[in-house]
């Protein structure tokens, strides 16, 4: 007795580019505030916020967050409306 074994065609699913949420030093919020706004809306603990505030602070800028451009959309603009500024690259 033959079985015949038919695969399904595997969807291929669309794979997003890892993206990089930076986010830019500006000179209106406090560090208070920035590390306060990565703790609550990015998920970090408090030594990596605090970590991130300084780097942005000195540097000009620094990648909070790793995610596909789905993922990171809703987190920047909650970012954006809480008056930081945040690009998605």
């Amino acid at each position: 007795m033959d079985t015949e074994v038919l695969e399904k065609p595997i969807a291929k699913k669309q794979i997003e580019q890892v993206r990089d949420l930076i986010l830019h030093n500006d000179d209106v919020n406090t560090f208070d505030f920035v590390i306060e706004t990565l703790i609550d809306v990015c998920g970090h603990n408090p030594l990596q916020a605090e970590q991130c505030a300084h780097i942005v602070h000195n540097n000009g800028k620094c990648g909070i967050k790793k995610g596909s451009f789905t993922d990171l959309k809703p987190i920047c603009e909650t970012l954006l409306g809480k008056g930081l500024s945040a690009t998605i690259d």
